[in-house]
């Protein structure tokens, strides 16, 4: 059974990786650099501007990347805003900054 997959604004589908470890090694280095940035940023903004690929299950999958990145210490919560995702009407999402560990890992 496959996810449904909401398609990009052009009606395109968001090229998806086939299994979780694989995806996993693509975006990890975009979410520590955006932790060592020292911004405070959202899931969805990473994923945007650095136009990564979807999730083999992205209901599940996107929540569990930044439980994982804050488990291993590289982000903690910063607060809350409104998503700039076009498909959530500005709902409430968590906002993350990142650590003095995540600086040390994008220097490493």
């Amino acid at each position: 059974m496959t996810a449904n997959v909401q398609p990009t604004l052009d009606g395109t589908a968001p090229p998806q990786s086939a299994d979780y470890e694989t995806w996993l090694a693509v975006v990890w280095p975009h979410f520590i650099a955006a932790a060592a940035s020292g911004r405070t940023f959202t899931c969805y903004q990473v994923a945007d501007i650095n136009k990564l690929p979807a999730p083999p299950n992205p209901q599940a999958h996107w929540g569990r990347l930044m439980t994982l990145l804050r488990d291993e210490g590289y982000i903690r919560t910063a607060g809350w805003a409104c998503s700039d995702r076009p498909t959530t009407h500005h709902s409430g999402v968590r906002t993350w900054k990142g650590t003095t560990a995540a600086r040390r890992e994008a220097a490493a």
